[in-house]
């Protein structure tokens, strides 16, 4: 449509800001529909667009040159003058006074709103779905769809049992919106939960970072500022931190890891996780190093790390943060949380972890043998390197 009515065009920017990445509940309030209203447009298109998210062309009139047609008629003007006024072909107008006038005796003539409606709804989408009119199709993407076959597979696998039958053919995207947008009547909504991630609702994309708007840890230099001998690990005493959290992210354990010896030290946090206490247990376990094992700690964006000033002062610490959503900037330390879940379980409340426990957990971890390490271990590796200035090649 050249100009939509106000509630398609309310739809089509609520579903554009979805895509961008906001909110439900912010994109309802930017748009000016009530938190309920958009909430039941979201779950009801099962997260997926219910109309064309792409800006008029001017090729359809719009309401407000339906609005014109409708004074210019009002008026007795020729359909010539309207269209010329318009800047439209006389045969755009002659076709819409045809298809839209009244032939109600009571209330004769051409109405703008109501004209505007119908153009609405006949190039509403979307049409009567491909799988609705095929049973045979929609049979066959059923049972796939029960063998955990994903609709990119379905669609590819189609062609191959029905090459000489056209009709067999179907878009992974026709198949999602069928699972997806209620009141397509193709496929059941409870299939949903043969897909892989098993969601109900289509989930955006990307989600807008709201860490990016403002800065939530002044001062910090990024990981793109760290000597690149830190990367090639050519030098030991640079460490990688983070912490792994509990049920609803309730307590946590802090984790260092040394990035040429994999040796792991955990940080007690039995009361709080917020910055001034993961401060001082970094500072608490690397003052307890020798200085040349002190030379940089790489953490992610997270905000307990807002006082790393303060650390970098009482340690010498050089501290340098990962990019958003970079987990792979911090390998090493990823690796070891992995192995910690082994102790400490996610879904599980780790404040109930004495410090004596936490203590045997890193001992027995540090006495892992290592492959990258030629299957010496991370403690042994310390040790030489404390004692020696290198890692050690025999214990």
């Amino acid at each position: 449509m050249g100009r939509p009515g106000p509630l398609v065009a309310t739809r089509r920017r609520f579903w554009q800001l979805i895509a961008q990445g906001l909110p439900t509940d912010e994109v309802s309030l930017l748009v000016g529909v009530s938190l309920s209203c958009g909430r039941y447009w979201f779950r009801n298109g099962g997260g997926m667009a219910t109309v064309s998210m792409a800006e008029p062309t001017g090729r359809h009139l719009s309401l407000a040159e339906r609005e014109e047609i409708a004074l210019g008629r009002a008026a007795r003007e020729s359909m010539r003058s309207i269209a010329r006024r318009l800047g439209r072909s006389p045969s755009t107008v002659s076709r819409e006074l045809h298809r839209n006038c009244q032939l109600d005796k009571t209330r004769p003539g051409y109405r703008a709103t109501l004209a505007q409606a119908k153009a609405e709804r006949r190039a509403r989408r979307p049409k009567t779905c491909k799988l609705a009119a095929n049973p045979h199709l929609q049979a066959e993407i059923q049972t796939m769809l029960e063998q955990r076959m994903s609709p990119e597979q379905i669609s590819g696998r189609l062609p191959l049992l029905f090459p000489d039958d056209d009709t067999m053919r179907v878009s992974h995207e026709v198949i999602y919106q069928s699972l997806y947008i209620q009141g397509r009547g193709a496929l059941r909504r409870e299939l949903t939960r043969c897909l892989r991630t098993g969601r109900a609702l289509r989930k955006p994309r990307r989600r807008i970072d709201r860490r990016t708007e403002r800065p939530r840890i002044p001062d910090k230099v990024m990981i793109a500022d760290r000597p690149a001998e830190v990367a090639d690990r050519a030098v030991a005493g640079d460490w990688e931190g983070d912490l792994i959290t509990g049920v609803e992210n309730r307590s946590a354990i802090g984790t260092l890891v040394e990035r040429v010896t994999r040796f792991t030290v955990l940080l007690h946090l039995p009361n709080s996780h917020g910055a001034a206490e993961v401060r001082d247990a970094i500072i608490a376990a690397m003052t307890d190093l020798p200085a040349h094992l002190r030379r940089s700690l790489t953490w992610d964006q997270g905000i307990e790390l807002a006082n790393h000033v303060q650390i970098s002062m009482a340690t010498d610490l050089a501290i340098y943060f990962c990019d958003p959503h970079s987990p792979w900037q911090r390998g090493t330390n990823e690796n070891t949380n992995g192995l910690l879940r082994q102790y400490f379980p996610k879904g599980t409340d780790l404040s109930v972890h004495s410090a004596e426990h936490l203590a045997a957990v890193q001992a027995e971890l540090n006495a892992r043998p290592r492959k990258a390490l030629g299957f010496y271990t991370p403690a042994e590796a310390l040790s030489r390197l404390i004692h020696t200035g290198s890692v050690a090649t025999t214990p």
